[in-house]
């Protein structure tokens, strides 16, 4: 597989129906109050800076970089395309967040996900990728759902 990484495309069709996948399915499978996910228009702010993953034209994953301050930066909506599962598109974006926040200067890069098992392929590739627990950030409360993770870069 040849994925190629590619910056904005918010407004492209295949983005807008994957983003609403995500969008349903974080609502399908998080409690209402651990529930974080940012609609598609949100992510045109400028504090963000889109990533899509395609290989010959084909959308195979998103996520993005949120640019926090003080040296920070959060990625927000990860979510590779179903047709595109266990390809290691989402390796390949998070390597994309990854090299950007580090040429930014940023100290570490933060998120926040889910516990449960429909979040265990995201953990699973957020702990390999040397992600480790932290507290709390960004305002979002602590619950039992809720996992915060951040790599010092």
């Amino acid at each position: 597989m040849s994925i190629s990484i590619h910056l904005g495309e918010l407004d492209q069709e295949d983005v807008q129906a994957l983003l609403a996948l995500h969008v349903a399915a974080m609502h399908a499978h998080s409690p209402p109050e651990a529930c974080h996910v940012l609609p598609g228009s949100a992510l045109a702010h400028p504090a963000i800076t889109f990533f899509t993953a395609r290989e010959a034209g084909r959308l195979l994953g998103i996520g993005a970089l949120k640019e926090l301050g003080g040296g920070e930066g959060e990625i927000k909506s990860m979510r590779t395309a179903p047709s595109a599962l266990g390809g290691g598109v989402g390796r390949t974006i998070l390597a994309a967040i990854t090299a950007e926040a580090r040429s930014r200067g940023y100290s570490r890069l933060l998120l926040e996900t889910g516990r449960s098992e429909h979040f265990a392929a995201a953990n699973h590739l957020y702990d390999r990728a040397g992600f480790t627990e932290c507290g709390q950030f960004g305002g979002y409360p602590a619950s039992d759902f809720t996992r915060f993770l951040c790599l010092e870069l």
